[in-house]
Order: structure tokens, then C-alpha cells, then sequence
């Protein structure tokens, strides 16, 4: 028998489904359209569209979502260690399993485009926006409950989602665009994960206070708003004011 306020997940299977949910998740992302919608409008998506990004720009991307992508691992096993019921617990093994085997597939594109190899950009240092986020979804992680982590970890796969769907209508690349196999990869997807992390959230949150739901909605604007900062950083080639060289910090 599922615990009590388990959600079936067996049973969300289409995007309709999760809307027809009194939707708490509706909501969130109302309130976070501005911060979307500043997503959409950023130069490093926009060059994307545009094929018209910098090697370095694409290099510093990939290096820091490597990273990043490393502790959304983590996350997740930290997120099965709060569950009750297998169905969630299954989805996040499977978001594990789908970050180390296919979420290569977006950064190998990049790489190609910039000329390297995706080998020699892991195992960089977190730049300080990446950092800020890494930390955020840990700390939610450790010290929150489930659907916490949930609410810090949603706005990865929507905006992401969001973002391939809207570049596929806008510039239905073919083969010769540089960015194709990114944008597909993205804008192709079924609304799947993002739709099946708002089905738990929007299940978990229908017992809660409206105090409570305001620490979901901070987490997940937090989120929110470091996306944009992450692509921010991509763009800028964020890196420490003042780096220390691996030399410096042995002395140190």
C-alpha cells in the first residue's frame, strides 16, 4: 500500500492530466513568468537560436553544467533517501540514470561546435553563480523534505523544456543549424520529467499550510533565478575576481 498522500504515478501520463490537478505548480509558475521570460530573452539562449555563440561561451558552459549536473545527481539520491514509496523513488533513479547516459548527448553538441573534446572539460572549480546554485539545492536537500527538494529541483527541467520547445517553433532548424541536436534534444521531449516532478509536488502540497507553501514558493523562485544566473555566467565567462592558482593554494 502507497503511504499516506503518495501519488500514483503509474497514472500521470499526460500533461493535461497534471493540469486538471488543482495545481499548485500552476501557480509557481505564474509567479515566476518574469524570471522565465528573462530566461527566453538572455543573450547565451538567444545565441543558441542564433547560432552565433563563442567557443569560449560554449566551453565555460559545459564545464560548469558538468559540475552542476554532478549535484543534481546527488540531489536526487538525497531526495530517494526522504521517500516513502517506490514511485517516486523509482523516478528519481531514473532521472540518475538519464543525467549519466543521455544529458551527455546536449553537451557532446556543444563540445563538437567548440572543437574539443567533452573529456577535457571535467573537473573544473564551480564559478560563483554555479557555486550559489550547487549550494542552494544541497542545503534545500539536507535540511528540507522531500517535496522541498522537489520545488529546488523543478525549475531545471521546465525552463530547459520550455526553452527547446520555444527555439524548435522559432527556428526550426534543419541538420546544417550548429545548435540542432541541442534544441531537439530539449524541444523533442515529452513534457515527461517536468510533468511527473509537478504531479508529486502538486500531490504533496495539497495537505499544507499556506506558510509552508511559501517556503516551496522560495525555493523554487530561488531556483528560478539562479537558471537565469547560470546562463548569465555562461554568457559573461564568470569566473572568481581574483583565481588562485593551484600552486597559491598549496602555499595557503
Amino acid at each position: 500500500m502507497a503511504a499516506p498522500g503518495a501519488l500514483q504515478l503509474d497514472f500521470i501520463e499526460n500533461e493535461a492530466e497534471v493540469l486538471s490537478m488543482a495545481c499548485f505548480t500552476e501557480e509557481l509558475r505564474r509567479t515566476a513568468d518574469p524570471i522565465f521570460a528573462a530566461i527566453f530573452a538572455h543573450p547565451f539562449v538567444r545565441g543558441i537560436a542564433e547560432g552565433t555563440l563563442a567557443k569560449e561561451q560554449l566551453i565555460h558552459y559545459v564545464k560548469q553544467d558538468f559540475e552542476y549536473l554532478n549535484a543534481f545527481i546527488r540531489v536526487y539520491g538525497i531526495a530517494i533517501s526522504k521517500c516513502d514509496h517506490r514511485a517516486a523513488m523509482a523516478l528519481f533513479n531514473e532521472q540518475i540514470s538519464f543525467i549519466l547516459d543521455s544529458e551527455t548527448h546536449p553537451h557532446q553538441n556543444f563540445c563538437d561546435v567548440a572543437g574539443v573534446t567533452y573529456e577535457e572539460l571535467q573537473g573544473f572549480p564551480l564559478a560563483p553563480s554555479a557555486n550559489h546554485y550547487v549550494n542552494h539545492m544541497l542545503t534545500v536537500a539536507h535540511g528540507g523534505t522531500r517535496e522541498d527538494i522537489v520545488a529546488a529541483l523543478l525549475p531545471c527541467p521546465w525552463t530547459y523544456t520550455e526553452i527547446g520547445r520555444r527555439l524548435l517553433e522559432e527556428v526550426k532548424p534543419d541538420s546544417s543549424h550548429p545548435f540542432y541536436d541541442w534544441m531537439h534534444f530539449y524541444g523533442d521531449r515529452e513534457s515527461g520529467i517536468t510533468m511527473q516532478l509537478r504531479g508529486l509536488l502538486d500531490g504533496w502540497a495539497e495537505s499544507l499550510s499556506a506558510a509552508r507553501k511559501r517556503q516551496l514558493e522560495e525555493h523554487f523562485l530561488t531556483s528560478c533565478r539562479l537558471e537565469y544566473l547560470f546562463w548569465d555566467m555562461a554568457y559573461r565567462l564568470e569566473d572568481w575576481p581574483a583565481p588562485v592558482t593551484e600552486a597559491e593554494a598549496v602555499r595557503a
